[in-house]
């Protein structure tokens, strides 16, 4: 049996946080956590380095948009499936459409920093390409803070919901490139993501 010396537990964490917290800092000791978005600042953290919830309350009420997309890839014989209407669960691009606007008035709930935002206009469409199905999402509110998690949460969970309505016939389908296409309003202004293949 090994005993404890006393130095050595005082020298213990006496918590996991406690334990962690010179990590943290030295991580945090080159990152500017008081700026905004224009400057790369990580504002969803404090001085100390703890998650927060950014206060929004100065920003003025602008019109913002975002729009994101997902790509589910799937073999040509399920694509005939969906593209003939023969998926037996059925209207696969119907269910996802409502699936995404239903995920897109969700995503507060789902994403914990992210702030409610009074979303004005949400849509989703599904188009059927070569190696599979794209999912394009467009999130619009008017609000202090932007929808680019909205418009992103649209497409991932219209893509999952395509994966649910087909995975009876393929289990091997996969959902690649959730990524941000778009956005604009707010102070950091316009950003278009340079095109690129799925």
């Amino acid at each position: 049996m090994t005993s404890e010396h006393p130095a050595d537990s005082a020298r213990e964490p006496t918590s996991p946080a406690d334990g962690d917290a010179p990590a943290r800092r030295s991580a945090l000791a080159h990152v500017d956590t008081r700026g905004d978005a224009r400057s790369g600042a990580l504002t969803h953290l404090d001085a100390r380095g703890d998650a927060r919830m950014v206060d929004v309350s100065e920003k003025s009420r602008t019109v913002r948009e975002a729009a994101a997309e997902a790509f589910v890839v799937c073999s040509p014989a399920t694509l005939a499936l969906v593209r003939d209407g023969r998926v037996p669960k059925g209207d696969v691009p119907a269910v996802a459409r409502i699936a995404g606007i239903c995920g897109a008035k969700r995503t507060p709930e789902l994403i914990p920093l992210c702030h409610p935002v009074a979303l004005t206009g949400v849509e989703v469409d599904v188009e059927i390409e070569d190696g599979g199905l794209r999912v394009t999402a467009v999130a619009r509110a008017q609000d202090r803070t932007g929808v680019e998690m909205e418009a992103l949460t649209a497409a991932a969970v219209a893509a999952l919901s395509i994966y649910d309505m087909l995975k009876a016939v393929e289990r091997g389908i996969e959902i690649r490139s959730v990524r941000l296409l778009r956005k604009s309003g707010g102070r950091s202004g316009q950003w278009t993501r340079e095109r690129q293949g799925a």
